[in-house]
């Protein structure tokens, strides 16, 4: 399964949620890989303690340089063998293989041009052959990275399926408004799509938005709030409720609710045992969330509409 990881505005909880749902999966014993389509940021790197990429690969070997046809493959990493964490840095028993392919070090955003839609074609090709799931986490907003994922998953390319899109969008107002206009606005994903080959409601009923961020007043910690606080807060949960369904990211177009946790706030990383339970940094809450949604990946019937 390739799963295309997309938002509208940068700050969403997109990358670290992402790398945190890989990790989990891993554990469950699944092959993963996370391919690092941010190209004007690449530094998934530095969210999986992998310092030596943490700003892309500096060895002109990466995916830009793939691309661009500078190199025959992308370089790979070794996520369990080469973490700068001591928590991460052994492979525990029964878990599955964790590779970055990373983007070049001082990379940035490129058009599409030549055979890059043919390279692109034959990596995804690659990564389905390969490992259970590969998450590519592709650039904020209507950029290149998403275009040329269309364009290598369209109909018209043999071989190749539309995979499965997960839209990241933080439970505010603005954020809601923002991933409704990257979905379903002018040059937004499902008209890009269209333009590109792809049947317009076939990838609609791949796609599915993850709410990130989220304080619950019916579950989260709500115990330090003044009643006021309380009041509002519950007002304005009920009020993005009703926005959501009414830009058609409501529930039945959910996958996974991913609650507030101040440590991802102050510090991209993965949460591990150590950070929940011997540090006591991390929220199990948190934990639990990424993994039902690497649970529920692989539940056919979670992408059905309810």
């Amino acid at each position: 399964m390739i799963v295309f990881a997309v938002s509208d505005k940068g700050g969403t909880g997109r990358s670290v949620t992402s790398c945190n749902v890989l990790f989990q999966a891993a554990l469950a014993g699944r092959d993963t890989c996370y391919v690092d389509f941010d190209f004007g940021s690449p530094t998934a790197g530095a969210i999986f303690a992998a310092d030596a990429v943490a700003r892309g690969t500096p060895n002109h070997d990466g995916l830009h340089s793939y691309l661009l046809g500078q190199v025959s493959a992308p370089r790979s990493w070794d996520l369990w063998g080469n973490a700068d964490r001591e928590s991460q840095r052994m492979r525990p028993p029964g878990a599955g293989r964790m590779v970055l392919l990373p983007g070049d070090r001082g990379g940035s955003e490129f058009g599409i041009e030549g055979e890059m839609v043919g390279r692109c074609r034959r990596l995804f090709q690659q990564l389905r052959e390969e490992f259970a799931l590969s998450v590519v986490d592709l650039s904020a907003g209507r950029s290149y990275a998403t275009q040329l994922a269309l364009s290598a998953t369209a109909q018209n390319s043999p071989g190749v399926d539309a995979g499965h899109w997960l839209v990241f969008h933080r439970w505010t107002k603005q954020h809601l408004v923002a991933a409704h206009g990257l979905i379903y606005g002018e040059r937004g994903i499902l008209d890009t799509a269209e333009k590109l080959g792809h049947e317009r409601q076939a990838l609609l009923d791949r796609l599915r938005v993850v709410r990130t961020a989220v304080v619950d007043p019916a579950t989260g910690d709500v115990s330090r709030l003044r009643p006021s606080q309380l009041s509002w807060l519950r007002e304005r949960h009920q009020g993005l409720q009703r926005l959501a369904g009414e830009l058609q990211i409501g529930r039945n177009m959910m996958l996974g609710i991913v609650p507030m946790d101040a440590i991802l706030h102050s510090h991209e990383q993965l949460l591990t045992d150590r950070d929940v339970y011997t540090r006591q940094v991390a929220n199990v809450e948190t934990v639990d969330a990424f993994r039902k949604l690497a649970e529920d990946l692989f539940v056919e019937g979670a992408w059905d509409r309810l």
